[in-house]
C-alpha cells in the first residue's frame, strides 16, 4: 500500500501506512526535505485521537518534549483507566549542527496503540526550519485519499485484523 508515498518523499508519510486494528505500533514518520531550501529544526507531531499510549523515540542532538493532558477518547489497558496521556510530540535541533540538512532524509519515531476500530487515522506533522515551516495537517473530508491535497497530514490506515498468537502491547 503506497498511499501518499513517493521516492522523494515530498510531504511527511509513514514507513508503514497500515497496522492492525488494537495493536502496539511502531511509527516512523520519514521527513525528505527542508523548508525553502532551509535545514529542518523541529518536527511536531500531533498524536490522533484513540492512538494510545503514545511514547516518542529520543534523537541524538535533539530535545524531546510532550505535552500531556486529557484524552478525547479515554481508555483502559491492563485493569487501568487512561483519561489523560501524550497528545503531541516535539523534537528540537540542539543547534545548527544537529539541524537535518534540506536535502536530507531523516526519521522521527514514535510509538502507542493503534486504535481499536479500523479505519483511516491522521498524524498532523508541523515541521519548522531556519526559514519558514510545512504544515503537513490537512485531512481529506472522508475516507483516505490525499489526491488533491497540497500538505496532507500522515496517514495510517487502521485494519481490522487479528495477528497470530493473541496477546499484544
Amino acid at each position: 500500500m503506497a498511499i501518499g508515498a513517493s521516492a522523494s518523499f515530498s510531504h511527511v508519510v509513514l514507513q508503514d501506512g497500515a497496522a492492525a486494528a488494537g495493536q502496539s505500533y511502531r511509527a516512523t514518520l520519514r521527513v525528505g526535505h527542508g523548508c525553502e531550501g532551509t535545514p529542518t529544526t523541529g518536527m511536531k507531531v500531533t498524536i490522533p485521537a484513540g492512538f494510545n499510549g503514545a511514547q516518542p523515540m529520543p534523537k541524538a542532538g535533539w530535545t524531546l518534549s510532550t505535552v500531556v493532558g486529557k484524552l478525547a477518547q479515554p481508555y483502559e489497558s491492563h485493569g487501568t483507566k487512561y483519561t489523560e496521556g501524550v497528545l503531541e510530540i516535539t523534537w528540537t535541533a540542539n543547534n545548527r549542527e544537529s539541524a537535518l540538512p534540506a536535502d536530507y532524509y531523516d526519521e522521527f519515531v514514535l510509538r502507542g496503540t493503534t486504535p481499536s476500530k479500523a479505519g483511516p487515522i491522521w498524524f498532523k506533522v508541523v515541521q519548522t526550519c531556519e526559514k519558514g515551516s510545512n504544515q503537513w495537517v490537512e485531512v481529506p473530508a472522508s475516507g483516505a485519499s490525499t489526491k488533491g491535497l497540497k500538505s496532507p497530514a500522515a496517514l495510517l490506515e487502521v485494519l481490522d485484523v487479528q495477528p497470530a498468537g493473541g496477546h499484544s502491547h
